[in-house]
């Protein structure tokens, strides 16, 4: 086990993973993603798709597992908890803070406001409970 403060640190400073989610049958499904650490309450927030099986399986079943690869093959973490789907009021101002965290500015926010309305987007917002890997 690796401490959540640690753990947090190193997530803090990438914005790419595999999100893990459970199937139907229980087999593991894995996503690749974009993701940051909300400094206003410190979960993984994810922009997903209403339509993603990513989504799909996480109203069904909470639980999930993001891996963030470190500097070379042997530097990794793997953390996992519960996930929130975010949407409903208010969500079109969580998707630009998204934006602005994980790629900064957008030249046209009335643009970006109207394809995310169009791709149906949500946010997952990860709360970590255990974390294991190998962090150097």
């Amino acid at each position: 086990m690796i401490d959540l403060e640690r753990a947090k640190d190193f997530l803090h400073r990438r914005h790419h993973g595999v999100l893990a989610t459970i199937r139907r049958d229980g087999r593991p499904q894995l996503s690749n993603i974009l993701y940051f650490v909300d400094e206003q309450d410190g979960r993984i927030k994810i922009s997903v798709t209403q339509t993603r099986a990513k989504t799909k399986n996480l109203r069904r079943d909470p639980r999930a597992a993001l891996h963030v690869q470190g500097r070379d093959d042997y530097e990794y973490l793997v953390v996992d908890g519960t996930a929130e789907l975010i949407e409903g009021d208010g969500l079109a101002e969580k998707l630009r803070h998204y934006y602005r965290k994980v790629r900064g500015e957008h030249p046209d926010w009335a643009e970006y406001d109207a394809a995310m309305l169009a791709e149906q987007r949500l946010l997952i917002a990860l709360t970590v409970e255990h974390a294991y890997g190998q962090l150097r």
